[in-house]
């Protein structure tokens, strides 16, 4: 069983794809600072000085200035703004996947379609064989020019 388990772990799908899941949760955070430290500052200021990751509803009935002084009072609040903040760092991080493999598909080798092994017929117009001397449709006898065609 450990041989089994050996062989799957060492498989060239299995590394590629553990390698990914790393750089993909390096690159999220990259994404998540991106957005709460660079994105919606400026926002925030268009919007009136408004940081959005401190917005929240207190559904205790009591009142709390921040998000942390309700948390130290066990208080249930529901953050609608760091969920806003999330919500943006989804769409850019599936922007930003969306753009890679579409890249990535464009530069990959697109398949060389098979050598035909049909010409056709220059009298009926029909799908004949390469190396045909006579049409099997229209029984012409094809010249020496349509066979090297």
């Amino acid at each position: 069983m450990f041989k089994e388990f050996k062989e799957f772990a060492m498989k060239g799908n299995v590394l590629d794809m553990a390698v990914g899941i790393i750089v993909g949760a390096a690159f999220g955070k990259i994404v998540t600072s991106f957005v709460s430290d660079v994105l919606m500052p400026p926002l925030g200021l268009l919007l009136g000085k408004m940081d959005f990751s401190s917005l929240f509803v207190n559904l205790s009935g009591k009142h709390y200035a921040t998000i942390a002084e309700a948390k130290a009072a066990n208080a249930a609040t529901l953050n609608y703004g760091t969920f806003i903040n999330t919500v943006i760092d989804f769409l850019l991080v599936s922007f930003a996947v969306f753009f890679l493999v579409k890249q990535v598909n464009r530069l990959k080798r697109q398949p060389q379609a098979p050598a035909s092994a049909t010409k056709e017929c220059p009298y009926c117009a029909s799908a004949i064989p390469i190396p045909a001397s006579r049409c099997p449709h229209c029984t012409s006898q094809l010249s020496a020019v349509s066979q090297k065609v």
